[in-house]
């Protein structure tokens, strides 16, 4: 891959494409004069630079944030890939462009980030809990509903968050045989797994939230520390979890953990409480991935 320094690419500018690789919104604030620009970050990026240079042997110079983001670089290397003959990367892009004090055309003002403080209700249509459950030989997988919670930032913290697992919405999706899958679903609605007659809901209440200073995009920003309750029984849980604002109005979160159902009551199959159970044995640990999308009332 070839590179360009910042004297390079003003020399070169005007014999040249100039490429701005990053999302259009931060390409109609700033971008290099003459830049025409498509995004690295989507899956239609090669054919959109088709259309903007149909000349593979057309000199091209991508860039993007700069400092240590691999928006240019990957640009540079899609390209030769696709065989375009003449490509550069300018590493220092955007950020070493500014620094030096270079003219810039778009907006110049970057868009006011919307307040996330607030309260939200979770959305029940489109939040969802996904589990997984073993034993020594399979593993079945399935969803669960919410039936409520809320979620609440104060000065861009989280503060608190609950949220309500609907036990009478538990679901298989692995089991194809409507009569084994019809069986399964029973057996975990009894008493030997999760008693839902007895007890419909399970909650989990956030105590506190440490935020996690070190996070990036996509990672989780929070320890969430609180009680859950499952089959009437309360136990303490801790677990990361990414919050964040989709829009002014939305916020979504993730989270995955394990869950030890004997510690509920649920003690079919444990090897730990049952002695000789061979191929009748299943996992004491239930996982569970969290998907949370709330909205402002």
């Amino acid at each position: 891959m070839n590179t360009l320094s910042l004297t390079q690419v003003q020399a070169q500018q005007s014999s040249a494409t100039l490429i701005h690789v990053l999302p259009e919104e931060h390409f109609a604030c700033a971008h290099l004069p003459g830049a025409t620009n498509a995004c690295v970050y989507e899956t239609v990026f090669v054919s959109k630079v088709a259309e903007l240079v149909p000349d593979k042997n057309t000199p091209i110079i991508v860039y993007g944030a700069g400092g240590d983001s691999l928006d240019a670089s990957t640009a540079a290397e899609k390209l030769e890939k696709a065989g375009y003959a003449k490509v550069s990367a300018f590493m220092g892009g955007i950020a070493e462009w500014k620094q030096n004090h270079l003219p810039l055309e778009g907006t110049l003002a970057e868009p006011a980030a919307a307040s996330p403080d607030g309260r939200y209700e979770i959305d029940t249509e489109t939040s969802l809990v996904r589990w997984t459950g073993r034993n020594l030989f399979n593993h079945h997988h399935g969803t669960l509903k919410l039936s409520g919670g809320q979620i609440e930032i104060q000065n861009g913290v989280l503060q608190s968050a609950t949220f309500t697992l609907d036990m009478n919405s538990i679901a298989c999706e692995d089991l194809a045989d409507t009569a084994f899958n019809a069986m399964l679903i029973r057996h975990l609605r009894d008493d030997d797994f999760f008693a839902v007659d007895r007890f419909p809901t399970a909650e989990f209440v956030c105590t506190h939230a440490d935020p996690l200073p070190s996070c990036t995009p996509g990672t989780p920003n929070y320890t969430l520390h609180g009680d859950i309750t499952l089959r009437g029984v309360t136990r303490p849980l801790s677990f990361p979890a990414v919050i964040a604002a989709a829009d002014a109005s939305h916020l979504t979160g993730q989270a995955q953990f394990e869950l030890d159902r004997t510690q509920f009551g649920s003690h079919y199959g444990s090897g730990r409480l049952f002695a000789f159970l061979g191929k009748h044995v299943v996992n004491d640990h239930i996982h569970l991935h969290i998907k949370l999308h709330a909205r402002r009332p």
